[in-house]
């Protein structure tokens, strides 16, 4: 599979794909039942069991189980990718052509790189144990204390600026996915983590750290290279801290673990890329077989985004064109069902 690491190219085709199609958005500042049909990139865990919802041009949402409400209209049209609500119940929203906006319930201020953000396209959130705010962007990693921002780039150690995935283990060491390979961060110094040949993993969107200290992620290796055409194979993978394990040959865009052990995986169904989509569950008492048992809970033409496990059990995914709610049973679109 030819494999191009272009982050601003990836950024348009994600925007175009979505944006081809008839969509409508939310009304701004708007209360509905109907959730969003513009593209879903992450879903997290808010307060009092309310789901944030980061909708592309739709807004950013909060749903109380009853009802959505478009928090963001007044910042007018932005292509939000990211949303945290942070330990003081403040929330981060991260944008892809605006910086950062941070909510503090009643209005917003606005970082960009002015206020000294690294870059202003912004992929991930992410609040480590000391309270900081990472921000994983196209122009590096930049890390704020609640007054000012420094900033980590391919200068400070970095294999590469494009940031796609931030996650902090057990030990307080910090992971990165880029565009590049992979790193991980440990106060002092970027570490690139390879395989027993010496083989980088390459275009991470997703790194989780299990229950039991095992480091999930999907990537890319790089296995041969033909002048500016490089051929790669995709892949779930698994460290346990000595070995690299390839869990299955499909992609892995989102994952998490959920409370019973479960892995759940978005992803394309075949190894390169191309063809549907899946949600994919692995089933925790299969995880170290050589072949895991794989319920694939959803298979759709259309791209599937970030995974959350909420509060109650719920699975809810993000996609091209909306958001999903799977109860164990039964799959919701809340752009089509009225509750």
């Amino acid at each position: 599979m030819k494999h191009i690491n272009a982050f601003a190219l990836l950024i348009m085709f994600v925007f175009y794909a979505s944006y081809g199609r008839s969509q409508t958005s939310i009304p701004q500042n708007s209360v509905t039942s109907v959730g969003p049909s513009t593209m879903v990139r992450n879903v997290k865990q808010g307060s009092n069991s309310n789901i944030l919802i980061a909708a592309a041009k739709g807004g950013v949402l909060r749903y109380d189980g009853k009802t959505f409400t478009n928090f963001t209209g007044k910042l007018g049209p932005r292509r939000f990718w990211n949303v945290l609500e942070d330990r003081r119940g403040t929330i981060w929203l991260a944008t892809t052509d605006s910086g950062v906006y941070h909510y503090n319930g009643i209005s917003f201020r606005h970082f960009t790189t002015r206020e000294g953000l690294a870059h202003n396209t912004v992929m991930v959130i992410h609040e480590d144990r000391a309270g900081n705010i990472w921000f994983g962007t196209g122009g590096g990693v930049s890390r704020y204390d609640g007054k000012t921002f420094q900033n980590f780039t391919t200068k400070d150690g970095l294999p590469n600026n494009g940031i796609q995935a931030i996650m902090e283990d057990k030990s307080g060491k910090l992971w990165f996915g880029t565009t590049g390979e992979a790193c991980y961060y440990d106060e002092k110094t970027f570490t690139v983590f390879r395989n027993k040949e010496g083989k980088g993993f390459n275009n991470v969107w997703s790194i989780i750290e299990d229950r039991k200290g095992n480091i999930w992620f999907g990537a890319s290796i790089i296995d041969a290279r033909q002048g500016s055409t490089l051929y790669v194979s995709n892949g779930l993978w698994r460290y346990d801290g000595s070995d690299f394990i390839k869990v299955s040959p499909r992609s892995a865009s989102a994952i998490i673990e959920d409370k019973h052990g479960n892995i759940w995986t978005t992803g394309a169904a075949s190894a390169n890329g191309v063809g549907n989509w899946i949600l994919s569950r692995y089933d925790k008492k299969s995880l170290n077989d050589k072949k895991p048992a794989v319920t694939e809970v959803m298979d759709t033409p259309k791209m599937l985004c970030g995974i959350l496990e909420a509060k109650d059990g719920n699975i809810w995914f993000g996609s091209l064109s909306g958001v999903y709610r799977y109860d164990g049973k039964t799959i919701t679109d809340f752009k089509e069902v009225r509750e």
